[in-house]
């Protein structure tokens, strides 16, 4: 079942509906989430940043769980955290904060595995790339940078390099209000909206500029087709503006360049969108409190939310994960708060890391944790077994090395007893 949460920037909690049928499906409390502050760790959790002064220089982060109205762990971070990301298993969570930093968790233990600075200004907008391998922030600089979580754990190299990111993109001239990749990993395309009233459309592989969309209007937020042949996007003119990725177009009196066509039915600024692969629609949320589905073969309304009360800033389209069997057994599904700083020495984090062992494919995921201290355990015991195996191992190859040794000798005494013979035929030779 896939169902629709939506959240505002007014304190309106957040709302849950049945995406087929419509049905409401639970109101979740005390919520005031600022755009792109609302994440699906990994199904099986709701985690938001919680602003409630635009201005504050502190805030929290929030879990639910799917089936309680009110948020059971809360997380006060060093600064104010604006956007979240979680990549695509649920294991890290990733926060950007009004300072210019980002801060990077690990779901399981809460811990703070690394923060540095990423932009001058604050951080806008997160994503993850497809295969999970970078990290793409927005910054109220115009800036876009592309990070290696690779590159970022390598302490080595970063000790020898001036800076942690891959590419830094400064082409915009005003704050980037949203950023979307496609699929492909590294090799995948980058979009960017900004409040110039440009999409711009990258290859993020090369951070290379591949299309710019010059619109009417800001442009809050936007959506890519799955098949990666439109885009949309949503304005503050209330319009969700229609645009080909690769197809070339002729430049449209109405429009512009690119711009093949608009859905219009909002009165007031779009700022959210989301798109659903099952039923091939597009779900839009609005500063007038609605959300609305659109059959984008028609393009046409086929339903209609409205949220309690206030602007909605945040969509997503999520397929909730259950485990019942979990639940009776530790008593609550969520991961302990985040931390508010790192750790100190590596030892206490090893004493602290936990990891999330693999389902098997028959099984269901569940956020079962282990501990590294058992990991530790378990890897000595490996160690002292494979320090009888190399015994083993190393006695054989001195028998063979020995064996080696005695042929090579034998060789060379056929070669000095051959070479001997051959110098006395030749020298008897001579003197006949």
């Amino acid at each position: 079942m896939e169902v629709v949460i939506a959240s505002s920037s007014d304190d309106a909690g957040i709302g849950c509906w049945d995406l087929r049928t419509g049905a409401e499906q639970l109101r979740y409390k005390t919520c005031a989430s600022p755009p792109h502050g609302l994440v699906s760790v990994g199904g099986r959790f709701l985690a938001s940043s919680q602003l409630r002064e635009l201005s504050a220089s502190s805030g929290s982060v929030l879990y639910w769980s799917w089936s309680k109205p009110q948020p059971e762990v809360k997380s006060f971070p060093a600064e104010a955290i604006k956007p979240l990301a979680a990549n695509s298993l649920g294991t890290y969570i990733v926060g950007g904060g009004s300072s210019g930093n980002i801060y990077l968790w690990e779901v399981a233990t809460g811990m703070l595995l690394k923060k540095w600075k990423a932009h001058l200004r604050g951080v806008t907008c997160l994503v993850f790339s497809e295969d999970d391998s970078l990290l793409i922030s927005g910054s109220e600089d115009g800036c876009i940078r592309v990070w290696s979580l690779f590159r970022i754990f390598d302490d080595v190299q970063s000790q020898w390099t001036s800076h942690l990111y891959e590419h830094s993109i400064t082409e915009h001239s005003l704050p980037v209000t949203d950023i979307v990749t496609g699929y492909g990993g590294c090799n995948a395309i980058l979009l960017s909206a900004s409040k110039d009233r440009t999409c711009k459309v990258w290859s993020l592989s090369e951070g290379r500029l591949l299309r710019n969309i010059v619109f009417p209007s800001e442009i809050d937020v936007i959506a890519l087709d799955p098949g990666e042949h439109v885009f949309y996007a949503g304005s503050r003119d209330g319009n969700i503006y229609i645009v080909a990725l690769h197809a070339e177009s002729k430049p449209s009196k109405v429009f512009g360049m690119h711009i093949i066509g608009l859905l219009s039915d909002h009165s007031k600024p779009v700022t959210c969108l989301a798109y659903s692969k099952e039923g091939n629609s597009l779900l839009s949320g609005s500063e007038d409190g609605m959300i609305k589905v659109w059959d984008l073969k028609t393009q046409n309304i086929i339903r209609m939310f409205r949220h309690a009360k206030g602007p909605v800033n945040n969509i997503l389209i999520v397929r909730p994960q259950s485990s019942p069997n979990l639940s009776k057994r530790h008593g609550s599904l969520l991961p302990p708060p985040l931390e508010k700083y790192a750790n100190s020495t590596d030892k206490e984090i090893d004493n602290k890391a936990v990891i999330a062992l693999q389902a098997t494919i028959n099984s269901t995921p569940e956020p079962f944790y282990c501990s590294s201290q058992l990991l530790n355990d378990q890897i000595k015991e490996l160690q002292q077994q494979g320090s009888a195996a190399a015994e083993i191992d190393v006695g054989r190859l001195k028998l063979d090395c020995k064996r080696s040794m005695q042929m090579l000798q034998q060789w060379k005494k056929m070669y000095d007893n051959l070479h001997e013979f051959c110098v006395n035929e030749l020298l008897d030779g001579d003197q006949v």
